[in-house]
């Protein structure tokens, strides 16, 4: 086992506080969010029953992926019309300029807080 398996290999919780197991070395019976949800389940206030750790070369910090038990896991909620509705109302208001208040067909930038052309109303500099 490398230094780094090792690092992560914690089955008991001594010394992370919880169960935790290296990249893909978990036991069966648990599964991330995106996991459960693609099994249309939710961890449904359940608490972290184990994590997963991965190092990696780019950053000194482990990636930590937690574990859920899929027997505790409750199914997903239905959306409800009115959920629809809120939604569609939520991402209309992400596509309207407040400066202009103009619709358009893409996500206003966080970076420019307005549209590009109100943001750049020169145009494009050569």
């Amino acid at each position: 086992m490398s230094m780094a398996y090792a690092k992560c290999f914690d089955p008991d919780g001594t010394v992370h506080g919880v169960p935790t197991y290296p990249w893909r070395m978990a036991p069966e019976g648990l599964a991330t969010r995106r996991q459960l949800r693609a099994q249309g389940l939710r961890p449904g206030g359940q608490q972290v029953a184990a994590q997963v750790l991965r190092y990696t070369r780019r950053t000194s910090q482990p990636r930590v992926a937690y574990l859920y038990r899929i027997a505790a896991a409750k199914p997903v909620r239905p959306m409800t019309s009115r959920k629809w509705g809120a939604l569609a109302l939520a991402m209309l208001a992400r596509r309207t300029c407040p400066k202009c208040r103009l619709s358009y067909g893409y996500v206003i930038p966080t970076s420019l807080g307005t549209c590009v052309p109100c943001a750049y109303p020169q145009g494009p500099t050569p």
